[in-house]
């Protein structure tokens, strides 16, 4: 009989409503941090070297500005915490979905040190290490929104701009590469 790889409530996990509002909100609260520690790590190697070498390097034509990766990220890191949360409160944030919500963190926070921050080092080869690094990133949000939507589907929903933002933003690093 083959295995059933879908994603399931936790039969030993309380109902929504039978978790307290507090832990609730505890629970809400580490999952912002969690988002909140992954943007601080993430934000060193950027704030250090936008106005190094990255503002002189060649950037992609459909490049936004500045101001605007600081507002999606801000609003996609708040979106990731809530699907978590929703996931967590029907208890399936375990096994490999818990994984897949952590792989997906520390790949969020390593992009910009492998792009930032290595290419002062490495030049054109950082971009290229952290073009693989945001495509695993992209793979982990797949994933997760499999994951996640059958759960529950407000927060699969809430995944699909993070992984629209994040293939976005693969495009601008792969221009990057190819043109620095």
């Amino acid at each position: 009989m083959p295995a059933n790889n879908e994603p399931r409530f936790n039969p030993g996990a309380p109902a929504p409503q039978e978790i307290g509002r507090g832990r609730q909100a505890i629970a809400l609260a580490g999952f912002l941090s969690l988002s909140l520690a992954a943007w601080a790590v993430a934000s060193v190697p950027i704030i250090l070297n936008s106005s190094g070498w990255f503002a002189g390097s060649v950037k992609a034509p459909w490049m936004p500005p500045g101001w605007m990766f600081r507002s999606m990220w801000t609003l996609l890191y708040v979106g990731v915490a809530v699907a978590a949360w929703l996931v967590w409160r029907k208890g399936a944030l375990t096994g490999s979905t818990l994984a897949g919500y952590l792989i997906q963190l520390v790949l969020n926070a390593a992009w910009p040190l492998a792009f930032f921050g290595l290419f002062p080092v490495f030049g054109a080869a950082a971009l290229w290490m952290a073009f693989v690094v945001i495509a695993g990133l992209a793979s982990s949000l797949a994933f997760l929104i499999l994951r996640f939507g059958p759960v529950s589907p407000i927060a699969g929903l809430l995944m699909l701009p993070y992984l629209s933002w994040v293939v976005f933003s693969s495009s601008l690093n792969l221009y990057s590469a190819i043109h620095n």
